[in-house]
């Protein structure tokens, strides 16, 4: 973060939340690249500053005067709006929290990520995937979506939660809300509906686990200790609730943004289907260039600082975007060209620093898989509409599809 002399932020102002901005969002880029590194702007009713360098992103990510707690910054709640007790969960999260609470919770969650635990998963998503194609075979012309890319991580971190197939339609219902209901008047049903239910679904989850304990991530979780301490009860639903949507949400839209981008972009497709050493590089570009998750929670500065010479007052909410930083032409040579064999460097699709996603090794392992089994069986398939009428989900800071209709076999 450079530190030259202090000056008002650009009048130019970005709504992430706007239809407009969702739809065009590569060309705000560019824009904030060009002109405004450091703007104000909305996000749905809280007034941010936007980071777009890479450089800048990085460096907030890892400036300790950048925390997620809004209460160490302001003194008031964690959100700018009040909530009820029995919500304190669904906002005290690993992802809202910082050293040293942020450090001993993903410790206790941690080791069901390691390479030796997923190791053990390859097999059973291999085997997954082709279940989930032999139904869409059938068919020939799906959603993806919900044909592929959406049951491959739920019914994967369904299995490692140990959450019954049963309950599931019920988790992801409630979920979705939570993930797709904070744009306009949606939050009110969000906060006062989808949130409670979601809430006592996860507690009667946790106490099924203590009854009857087995072999999964939620079980562990109710058994663990560090430092000869438990996680209370809040923790525990917050930490559920955070590695069910964590565990699909991502992944789903970077299973389908990779499929999307590769039909896009057939010579480079034909690349990866005649050397599949090239399937790791092809995952981290399309992170980088169609990658799912464009921005990251909010970050509330602690005391007044500077970026860029544009002062950040104590408080203030102050968000990294991800996707622009993917795309800054000081980083990435032509960032707008998709080539799977650019050379490394580190995309910020996961985030950095102590807030990296925790599942970003589970995540790219199941786009691998999901990738090679797909254009193994189906290499000539292709979108079953022009790509021209795909719409996006409007979601603030997200690059998400409605639907991918294919042909599997045209």
């Amino acid at each position: 973060m450079s530190r030259r002399a202090t000056h008002e932020v650009p009048r130019l102002s970005v709504n992430v939340t706007s239809r407009q901005f969702i739809e065009d969002k590569f060309r705000y880029y560019r824009w904030m690249h060009e002109e405004a590194p450091v703007c104000q702007g909305r996000l749905s009713v809280l007034r941010v500053f936007f980071l777009a360098g890479y450089d800048d992103c990085v460096s907030a990510l890892r400036d300790p005067r950048l925390v997620r707690n809004r209460t160490t910054a302001t003194g008031g709640g964690r959100l700018p709006l009040p909530l009820p007790k029995g919500l304190t969960p669904m906002i005290s999260s690993m992802i809202t929290n910082d050293d040293p609470v942020h450090r001993r919770q993903r410790t206790l969650v941690a080791k069901a990520f390691t390479p030796r635990a997923l190791g053990k998963l390859s097999e059973r998503i291999e085997a997954l995937t082709h279940e989930l194609l032999d139904e869409a075979e059938r068919r020939n012309t799906v959603d993806l979506i919900q044909a592929y890319s959406l049951p491959i991580p739920v019914t994967v971190i369904r299995e490692m939660l140990g959450v019954d197939e049963a309950d599931m339609p019920k988790f992801r219902s409630g979920l979705r809300a939570l993930s797709e209901g904070f744009n306009g008047w949606a939050i009110l049903r969000t906060l006062l509906f989808d949130m409670p239910r979601t809430v006592a679904l996860v507690e009667e989850l946790i106490e099924r686990k203590r009854s009857d304990p087995r072999d999964d991530i939620l079980t562990g979780l109710i058994q663990a200790e560090t430092d000869g301490e438990k996680l209370s009860r809040e923790e525990l639903v917050s930490m559920a609730i955070l590695l069910i949507v964590a565990g699909y949400e991502t992944t789903v839209h970077l299973i389908t943004n990779a499929v999307l981008t590769l039909l896009q972009h057939p010579e480079q497709l034909e690349a990866l289907k005649g050397d599949t050493t090239l399937l790791d590089p092809a995952v981290e570009e399309i992170l980088r260039y169609a990658g799912p998750v464009h921005g990251t929670k909010p970050n509330y500065a602690v005391e007044d600082i500077e970026i860029r010479g544009v002062r950040i007052p104590k408080g203030a909410p102050v968000i990294p975007i991800l996707g622009a930083a993917n795309r800054d032409p000081a980083v990435f040579a032509n960032p707008e060209v998709f080539d799977i064999r650019r050379p490394p460097k580190k995309q910020l699709g996961f985030g950095h620093g102590p807030h990296h996603c925790l599942g970003a090794a589970l995540a790219r392992m199941e786009t691998r898989v999901a990738l090679k089994t797909l254009f193994e069986r189906f290499p000539n398939m292709r979108l079953a509409v022009p790509a021209g009428e795909l719409k996006l989900q409007s979601l603030p800071l997200w690059h998400r599809y409605e639907r991918l209709p294919v042909v599997l076999r045209p």
